[in-house]
């Protein structure tokens, strides 16, 4: 009886330490003046105010969060602020006695990439001092903008746009950065009294280090829970915010269509096809936004980056980048913590061809708001014209509502729905992310799924708890798995299922801090998978020794194990379960040392399965050298190279012959013109050289050319004028042939391809003219 009241008494406990959040000292504060006039870039031509801009607030104690935590920064930095009815101001003077070394490149306003080996200044601003969502706003020396979502515990998402706008002088003494920010481009509450949180944050490339106000200290995990207050905002409102973003678009194409039928690939052409549509924007009660979409445009004018995707058991992530989806993104999904790799019940890249959309996004006191309803014509056009469900379409609805807790806690629900016909599947739960201390997070998801088609009905459930540590020395993640196999989340990115596994991350750095080496230590990775039979599947365990030196270079050795067990239901034909155990090493080598050039290099040597056997045959263990690699070279302050390769070799490690070599070469050149013009070109070759002995791979080469020009002054008012060209070794007559007959032959479906050689398979001119009207 004594040890079942211990038990108790412990459990309350624990209960008790996840819902406490940690003591906050008093925050810094600042109170922000309300101008007469807007303040100038010229008003600090000499780098000192002058003028309307003596009347700005000034901030100068800056201190130093990277390399060497707590002590003084290297460079001084100013910031100014203050605002008017329509916009707040904020000038950083960014002092440098050395201003030759200062990194600024004229750069796209790329809304999926952050700045790349150059200086910048960060805003955070926690508009509704929940320290859970900020706005970022980045600036390079050369005033081109980046901006982002900051979710804490999750970090930045650089695909969110809005409107704003910046200007930069770079003098002997340093550079000046002018930033104006309309407040109809913010979310906040209506009171009549508003404080909002903040950060800001310089960040010098060349010393690798950056400098925050106030004081966002590396040995606490977070960056809002360290915030800043700005006060002083005298009855501000977006006012009447309504914008429309009305866009037109026209093509000519040639494209290969094997998709719908194999037995029948055929190519698909128009000398002109056009397009047209209208995204709208309504803000009421200032927090509140409502977004719909009449005959979207949601094909992305960024490509995917380059990976891998042959001999994968599971589907590859790729990033959402198309605008529509991005505005507060991180309002519909549930906290993702730690350095685990975990599974998205919302993924929106799942909704391919919609003709509508409507969401509603926002915060009400306490309360975050997420609701997204849209269709899905892609399902009805993807399978042969002959088949009933052509041409139907799928509706989705996705809705989330949380509720701060504390400081920094929250509870949340959440609820997804997918119809097409006679098909629905739907999952909702609940969710959570507690705050025990400055270093401590917890996390929990719990969904359960319902899925109906004419074969039946499933169920599933989904559960997920995560331990989160950080400081300055140390990271600790750990994460508990249980998906049961009927589970199933359309609308979701859950690659794996009827899994239970307890994976582990974690590193210890000593801080050198010297003159070459920054930091050094153990990092390690552990995993260990079990199906809901407990039966093993998996187990991982990987360790790396990392050096962090000046010039942000990254070395790292890396030895792992792995052990990989496939069932008969994972492959048809096994006889029972079998084991394939791969020990591996390699290295992570990485560096940007001087403004004209950055790599990264990684390179792997294991075992793996190979999941793609020839016909007849089972899977089996080869021997595996992947390489992914980047350079980035930037010759001129406006061109800018980033080169990407990839190569994955498997070798059947029994008879020591080659399996697959797959490559992937590509490059892409920017120049800018100016902040608003710029020509990209992008040339990709992906060849996959297969042997039909031991893989069912076929041999596969493709080469794409992809050319665009675009004008873009800021978002939502955009022209862009694309060509794309594709080659590949298919060949002309497409399919095999019945002797006697023009149809392609049903014993010997898809493409025929050619060892050597290329055909046009497919080209694309594009016009596409987009303007943002606001009021």
């Amino acid at each position: 009886m004594r040890r079942g009241t211990q038990t108790v008494q412990i459990g309350m406990m624990v209960i008790l330490a996840l819902f406490a959040t940690r003591a906050i000292a008093e925050p810094r504060t600042a109170n922000i003046p309300h101008v007469t006039a807007p303040p100038k870039l010229e008003d600090f031509e000499d780098m000192v105010p002058h003028g309307a801009a003596t009347q700005l607030q000034r901030i100068s104690d800056f201190t130093q969060t990277q390399p060497s935590d707590g002590k003084p920064p290297t460079q001084k930095t100013d910031a100014y602020l203050g605002y008017d009815d329509a916009n707040l101001y904020m000038i950083f003077v960014c002092w440098d006695t050395a201003p030759h070394g200062v990194r600024g490149h004229m750069t796209r306003r790329e809304p999926s990439t952050p700045f790349d080996n150059d200086d910048f200044v960060e805003i955070t601003l926690d508009t509704f001092r929940d320290q859970r969502h900020g706005f970022v706003f980045d600036i390079n020396p050369m005033g081109v903008q980046a901006d982002a979502l900051w979710t804490e515990g999750q970090g930045t998402d650089y695909s969110w746009d809005t409107l704003w706008y910046s200007r930069s002088h770079i003098t002997d003494k340093g550079y000046v950065l002018w930033v104006s920010i309309p407040f109809r481009s913010l979310r906040f509450h209506g009171s009549a009294e508003k404080q909002w949180g903040v950060t800001f944050s310089r960040y010098i490339q060349r010393n690798d280090e950056t400098d925050y106000w106030p004081w966002v200290s590396a040995k606490a995990s977070g960056r809002l829970n360290q915030e800043a207050i700005i006060t002083g905002f005298d009855k501000i409102s977006p006012g009447r915010n309504m914008q429309f973003i009305p866009y037109a678009e026209g093509r000519t194409f040639r494209a290969l269509d094997d998709t719908r039928d194999p037995n029948q690939p055929y190519f698909s052409t128009a000398r002109f096809q056009g397009k047209a549509g209208l995204d709208s924007k309504f803000v009421f009660h200032d927090s509140l936004v409502l977004d719909t979409t009449i005959n979207p445009d949601f094909a992305q004018i960024e490509s995917d980056q380059p990976q891998n995707t042959i001999n994968q058991r599971f589907a590859v992530y790729f990033p959402e980048k198309r605008p529509f989806f991005l505005e507060n993104s991180n309002f519909f999904e549930a906290p993702l913590i730690g350095n685990v790799q975990q599974d998205r019940m919302v993924f929106t890249r799942t909704i391919a061809d919609p003709t509508f959309g409507v969401r509603l996004t926002g915060k009400q006191g306490p309360w975050n708001l997420g609701f997204f309803v849209a269709d899905d014509r892609s399902q009805g056009e993807t399978i042969p014209p002959s088949d009933p469900l052509y041409g139907k379409r799928a509706y989705v609805g996705i809705g989330r509502v949380t509720h701060d807790i504390g400081a920094h806690s929250s509870i949340g629900a959440m609820f997804t729905d997918r119809e097409f016909t006679n098909d629905t599947n739907r999952v909702g739960g609940l969710d959570g992310m507690w705050y025990i201390n400055k270093n401590w997070s917890a996390s929990y998801r719990g969904y359960v799924s319902s899925t109906q088609n004419p074969n039946g009905n499933t169920f599933g459930q989904f559960h997920e708890a995560v331990l989160n540590g950080n400081g300055l020395r140390f990271a600790w993640s750990t994460q508990f798995l249980d998906i049961t196999p009927g589970f199933v989340e359309e609308n979701g990115y859950v690659p794996r299922v009827d899994q239970r596994a307890i994976n582990h991350y974690g590193h210890f750095y000593f801080r050198k801090e010297g003159k070459h080496l920054i930091f050094h230590g153990p990092e390690w990775n552990a995993t260990q998978l079990w199906d809901n039979h407990n039966t093993t599947l998996q187990q991982v365990l990987s360790f790396d020794y990392v050096w962090y030196l000046h010039g942000n270079i990254v070395l790292a050795p890396i030895i792992a194990y792995e052990s990989d067990v496939l069932r008969p239901n994972d492959f048809a034909g096994l006889p029972g379960n079998r084991q394939y155990a791969q020990d591996s090493g390699g290295f992570v080598f990485r560096g940007q040392p001087n403004r004209l050039l950055n790599w990264s290099v990684r390179v792997f040597r294991d075992g793996t399965v190979v999941v793609v056997p020839a016909k007849g045959q089972l899977p089996y263990t080869g021997n595996e050298t992947a390489v992914y690699s980047t350079l980035g070279i930037k010759p001129s302050d406006r061109l800018q190279i980033d080169n990407t390769y990839i190569l994955e070799r498997v070798v059947n490690g029994g008879v020591d012959h080659a399996v697959v070599n797959s490559n992937i070469i590509r490059s892409k050149w920017n120049y800018q013109f100016n902040r608003d013009f710029s020509l990209r070109v992008i040339t990709q070759y992906n060849g996959v050289l297969a042997n039909p002995l031991y893989s069912s791979l076929p041999t596969s080469k493709n080469l794409n050319f992809d050319f665009l020009f675009t004008y873009l002054p800021h978002p939502g008012t955009a022209v862009y004028v694309g060509y794309n060209s594709n080659l590949e070794n298919v060949a002309p007559g497409l399919c095999a042939r019945v002797a006697g007959e023009t149809g392609c032959d049903p014993g010997n479906p898809g493409l025929i391809r050619t060892p050597y050689g290329f055909i046009n398979d497919g080209r694309q001119f594009f016009v596409k003219v987009s303007y943002l009207f606001r009021r």
